[in-house]
């Protein structure tokens, strides 16, 4: 393994007073695997430094939330004044909170949103009209993507907006053609009036596990995935396994999309942390498209 590079699954980046917070899934047991979650700090993406959680390196330790096992997929954002981690533990979603991105995140009730199914990956979708979505995954015949709208609170959704988004119908989201599909990873844009769902589709063992998006005119749908899907895949980079990230902002106003790699082309894990330039295609015709800039990819490593 190369001790510079950062091996963080499921990763998103947070953009905060000029400097930006690495979080993910963390698959190595001496760095952290079901402790929580570890955060690594840049100013320029090139440059890491970490892992610099308030705990041990980590911004959120088993015992000041909800989970003891499976902390999956986090999401870190803004909101009245306070930081906000959603995340997946006991492959449920909970909630978090700390007066800094670094931590430590807790939640003094240490329950999860409440759920008659078993669900991970949570996304929080802020609209222009102070709605707020909870994008995320239910474990249901597949790994399905489902949207709620979310109460102010954010501790809990309002059941009668719960719907289906997606699931792995198309061939290049089940490449192995089984019975348990899988969409998920979901991450929301608003552009031009429209809903871009970004998620990724087969499972991450999967040398095929790639990146598409769908579109709709309203946060809760209907979507009609695209056909340029996928628009990151093992072909583009040569490498296995590419996909669930999270979209974010450069400081120079450009999108990238953060995002794991399988560890070589035999190993799944521990997966390697990379991000990839994007942006929207303006069309007269029909929405604006997404593409993927592939001389921008590469690996996050630390100092």
């Amino acid at each position: 393994m190369d001790s510079s590079q950062i091996y963080l699954a499921d990763p998103t980046i947070f953009y905060y007073d000029d400097t930006y917070y690495l979080y993910g899934t963390t698959g190595d047991p001496k760095r952290g695997k079901d402790k929580g979650f570890l955060v690594y700090t840049s100013k320029d993406l090139s440059k890491w430094s970490g892992p610099n959680g308030a705990k041990n390196g980590l911004a959120l330790q088993k015992g000041d939330a909800f989970g003891e096992i499976g902390f999956w997929a986090p999401q870190v954002f803004k909101y009245n004044n306070l930081f906000y981690m959603a995340y997946t533990a006991n492959e449920h979603i909970a909630m978090a909170i700390s007066n800094s991105p670094l931590g430590p995140f807790r939640s003094t009730s240490k329950k999860d949103l409440e759920a008659p199914v078993k669900q991970i990956d949570p996304y929080i979708f802020f609209d222009d009209d102070d709605k707020k979505y909870l994008y995320h995954v239910r474990l249901n015949k597949g790994n399905r993507i489902f949207v709620a709208e979310l109460n102010d609170d954010l501790m809990s959704i309002k059941p009668e907006t719960l719907k289906e988004c997606i699931s792995g119908e198309l061939p290049w989201e089940n490449t192995q053609n089984t019975n348990w599909p899988v969409t998920e990873g979901p991450t929301v844009l608003k552009h031009k009036g429209l809903y871009y769902l970004i998620y990724s589709a087969n499972d991450f063992r999967n040398p095929d596990y790639a990146v598409g998006y769908a579109i709709s005119e309203s946060p809760l749908g209907p979507w009609r995935k695209t056909d340029d899907s996928p628009i990151i895949h093992k072909d583009f980079f040569n490498e296995n396994g590419t996909g669930h990230g999270d979209v974010f902002i450069d400081n120079k106003g450009d999108m990238q999309y953060v995002l794991h790699t399988h560890f070589n082309d035999t190993l799944t894990q521990p997966r390697r942390t990379a991000i990839v330039k994007i942006k929207f295609i303006e069309e007269k015709v029909r929405p604006d498209y997404l593409i993927t800039e592939k001389d921008g990819f590469r690996f996050l490593i630390t100092e």
